[in-house]
């Protein structure tokens, strides 16, 4: 902005003298109100600038959600059909191979046996969770509400419920994250974190929420025994039945998301509860890989927890820090996350990659891709790739049309992707 002229120079001029010059101009005043209105400059465009803009990937926005996810619904060629070092889920405890569907439904229940006796027994599962409503606003073209969760028994945690326009029965998303106002865009310093805003903008009924107690690191698990994320994921699956008893919900169509910690939270929860429609998680970590500090699953507040031994300090698994809990017991075993991931197919799962899962990861995909094939299905695992750990317009643009492709639109009916 320009400074103003000093006072004693605005003040100067005093009289009717310096007016002269604008005599000629007086038949013109008539139109002087016209001529002020705004046009199409700066001011104008700032008067029609929504409060919170929506951001904008040009090469992606308008294309159908279809056309959208097409590109990474398949690996680069040089990943093509490589499974890396990784045990298929494809071949039993006993040895012997997976070739048909009944024989991978057997599999399957092999599989969840097995994870579920080392991560521990959950809770009864909540069926009518309570959810109170402590206070609704208009926001944007949605109502947000503000609600506190029993999210297990005798807990209880507060989160945003965000509701579209319209009767509904809406395709919805629960969002998991650290805090739940990152998701729903009210903290600044988190951007495209706001996983819930954006697809509760595009017609999806949105719930996040927060870590259980508050505390990632020390998460409150009540009088559960499981190991930490396992629990993460007991919580979502009463969350599901949460929304599922919404009346503007489909229950058919209830997906799962989350960044980071919330990915690995997302990621467990749509592996051991089936009833989730579809999962996209956000740089988690897809593996368990000991080069990287961030893929951290053998800390205690994820698979780690053990009673009889505590880890020295955090960090990278070493001969004077060791593997503790059920994440040891897996590595013992030589089993990893591509066995879990597969009790995910025939649900689509998407993996928007970052700094932690590179695009080699697809050696990890192409396992579930397998899985997928013997249920007869094609183009249920998606991935994209970017280079930082935080998300980036364009990944959050694909990950809001992999829930648009697999969950439906507003007003659709029901769509079955359980393959059964």
């Amino acid at each position: 902005m320009l400074p103003h002229p000093p006072l004693r120079q605005r003040h100067r001029h005093r009289g009717w003298l310096p007016l002269l010059p604008l005599l000629p101009l007086l038949p013109l005043l008539p139109l002087l109100p016209v001529l002020l209105l705004p046009g199409p400059g700066l001011h104008a465009q700032n008067q029609a600038r929504p409060t919170e803009p929506e951001p904008k990937s040009p090469a992606l926005r308008h294309k159908p959600a279809r056309e959208r996810l097409e590109p990474f619904l398949q690996p680069p060629s040089e990943f093509r059909g490589r499974l890396g070092a990784y045990r298929s889920p494809l071949i039993s405890d006993n040895g012997g191979p997976v070739r048909t569907a009944v024989e991978w439904a057997r599999r399957r229940q092999e599989i969840a046996t097995a994870w579920n006796a080392l991560l521990g027994p959950w809770p009864m599962v909540l069926t009518n969770p309570a959810v109170q409503t402590l206070s609704r606003q208009r926001r944007e073209n949605f109502e947000q509400r503000r609600v506190r969760l029993e999210i297990a028994p005798g807990q209880r945690e507060e989160g945003w419920l965000l509701l579209p326009e319209g009767k509904g029965p809406f395709p919805a998303v629960l969002v998991v994250f650290y805090e739940p106002e990152t998701s729903v865009g009210l903290k600044t310093n988190a951007p495209r974190r706001d996983f819930a805003l954006q697809l509760t903008r595009r017609g999806f009924v949105t719930l996040s929420v927060g870590t259980p107690g508050g505390n990632a690191w020390k998460p409150e698990l009540g009088r559960a025994t499981c190991q930490p994320l396992s629990f993460h994921a007991y919580v979502a699956a009463n969350l599901w039945h949460a929304l599922a008893a919404l009346p503007q919900v489909d229950r058919h169509r209830i997906g799962v998301t989350g960044h980071s910690y919330g990915g690995k939270w997302a990621l467990f929860a749509a592996a051991l509860w089936e009833p989730f429609a579809a999962v996209a998680v956000s740089d988690p970590g897809i593996v368990f890989d000991e080069t990287r500090p961030n893929v951290n699953y053998w800390e205690p507040w994820y698979l780690g927890w053990d009673e009889t031994q505590r880890r020295p300090k955090a960090g990278i698994p070493s001969t004077d820090n060791p593997r503790t809990g059920a994440y040891r017991i897996l590595r013992e075993q030589g089993r990893d996350l591509p066995e879990l991931e597969s009790l995910i197919a025939p649900r689509p799962f998407l993996l928007s990659g970052g700094s932690e899962d590179p695009i080699d990861r697809w050696t990890a995909l192409n396992h579930l891709v397998a899985v997928n094939r013997i249920l007869g299905q094609e183009g249920r695992v998606a991935m994209t790739s970017r280079a930082t750990h935080d998300p980036t317009e364009e990944s959050n643009e694909v990950l809001c049309a992999f829930f648009e492709e697999f969950l439906g639109t507003p007003g659709a009916a029901p769509i079955n992707h359980r393959g059964r």
